[in-house]
């Protein structure tokens, strides 16, 4: 069971007071983000398949309501309202995997309005951080060349249940393994993991050390070479050991976790290959970041697989992913009303009204723009000319012609129940380069990325201006 006081409080003083005027009306909240986090050009959606699971389980227990009682703000009737709660409103959602982009909804729930307000915090904490970290994950992934990243975060990690779901999340935002060992038994994630400095240390010698361990595993050696000098003895060490491995035909690595990583690659990889030991790889790890990656993947650092831990699964310099919810319909006399949020920040104002959400695709297959419509307006028309306006509702627009249109949002919630086959974890870490590369790269470099165009239908454009002239008059 999840526990529905994973909620903020003002969620369930406003939930009496629905109850209390018998109001259950139907409302539609949206989840969206409002900025690129890391200055980037795209975000991963990320947390949704445990989100859903939470929301079938959101619950009071008995010990929940108690403690609500204890603090003399509640009427006893409304605290049994709250024994026989749960989440039975739908929801339509961006799936897991899926490059997403500010202001289009990731989520679009539909339940009555003490429903729609109590999920509040339960779902932006779910979607918000693992977002997040898949989004790191994947920026780091892509610095790398799409090559090898592992996940090395849990120590660093906020608390343990944010270590699980930074692994989660890394693993679909491109990392293929974890050193986290319940999230590999939970998720299905692979895990990875050899020695750490202290078994090097407690050897009479590095080179016992690295014997000891071969003997153990000969099938999955890396030897971490740093521990007293990496080119001093560490790398002679691994190369006699390794030799041992080669003579009977197994592959060994070795790490690199401390100092100049662009040097000591080079060095390592000449002394490997000098050995006549070109199949041995080289991990690098310390206080990689995706921006140290790059630099050493394009200055030729023969580092075969990159062990990153702090910056992937905290998000390094970026505190939060800046996603929101925000109402923007609600009943009135049986029929859902368009709602709207003003703000001094026109970028923080809400696109009204219960909506679709469609990418744009050219001939070549390359996506163009996502478009925001009202769910009640047809699709875009393939082969035909699109007016995109600009989302906060000001003069500018442009015109596309589609070859083909996507429809974002799809139903996986019906009755507070999962209603789709959801992908397995596996299966979204495997879409995630094809899903990459329907975007042009200036779109996801990681320095000055092109600004993808995000738009709102002619439609949606006249009923926010609606909304704006009765406001203003």
């Amino acid at each position: 069971m999840q526990s529905a006081l994973f909620t903020d409080f003002y969620e369930l003083t406003m939930a009496q007071g629905y109850w209390r005027a018998s109001d259950r009306r139907r409302a539609v909240f949206d989840v969206f983000f409002r900025r690129q986090p890391f200055g980037g050009g795209y975000a991963i959606a990320a947390g949704l398949q445990p989100l859903l699971a939470a929301l079938e389980n959101f619950r009071f227990s008995q010990a929940d309501l108690a403690w609500l009682e204890s603090l003399a703000m509640f009427d006893p009737a409304f605290l049994g309202f709250l024994a026989d709660f749960r989440f039975r409103g739908e929801v339509w959602a961006q799936g897991e995997g899926s490059v997403i982009f500010p202001q289009v909804p990731m989520l679009r729930i539909e339940a009555d309005l003490i429903e729609a307000q109590l999920v509040e915090g339960l779902v932006l904490n779910y979607l918000n951080f693992q977002s997040l970290v898949a989004t790191k994950a994947t920026r780091i992934w892509r610095a790398s060349g799409y090559g090898r990243v592992l996940e090395f975060g849990l120590r660093r990690a906020q608390g343990l249940d944010g270590a699980e779901s930074a692994s989660r999340a890394a693993f679909i935002g491109g990392a293929e393994s974890t050193s986290n060992a319940l999230a590999g038994r939970l998720f299905g994630i692979p895990v990875t993991g050899t020695m750490a400095h202290s078994w090097v240390m407690t050897f009479p010698s590095e080179k016992e050390a690295f014997e000891a361990y071969a003997e153990v595993f000969p099938e999955k050696s890396v030897f971490l070479i740093d521990t007293y000098d990496s080119l001093g003895s560490g790398i002679k060490n691994a190369i006699e050991v390794g030799k041992s491995l080669a003579v009977r035909g197994k592959t060994f690595g070795v790490r690199l976790d401390s100092g100049d990583i662009e040097y000591l690659s080079h060095e390592v990889r000449r002394a490997l290959d000098e050995a006549g030991l070109a199949d041995a790889f080289i991990v690098a790890s310390n206080e990689l970041d995706e921006e140290i990656i790059e630099r050493l993947v394009g200055s030729g650092s023969p580092v075969d697989i990159w062990g990153v831990g702090t910056s992937l699964v905290t998000g390094g310099n970026e505190a939060a992913f800046t996603g929101v919810y925000k109402l923007a319909a609600v009943e009135r006399e049986g029929r859902l009303e368009p709602t709207m949020k003003f703000s001094d920040n026109p970028e923080k104002s809400t696109n009204p009204g219960l909506k679709q959400a469609w990418r744009l695709y050219s001939e070549k297959g390359g996506a163009m723009a996502d478009l925001m419509a009202l769910a009640e307006e047809d699709p875009p028309e393939v082969g035909k000319e699109v007016a995109l306006h600009h989302p906060t509702g000001d003069w500018r627009f442009t015109t596309l012609v589609p070859a083909r249109v996507e429809a974002l949002l799809s139903p996986v919630m019906k009755d507070g129940r999962i209603s789709a086959t959801l992908p397995s974890l596996a299966e979204i870490h495997g879409s995630l380069r094809e899903r990459l590369s329907s975007f042009d790269s200036t779109y996801l470099r990681l320095l000055n990325p092109h600004v993808y165009k995000v738009s709102i239908s002619t439609r949606l454009r006249d009923l926010k201006l609606t909304f704006i002239d009765a406001h203003f008059k």
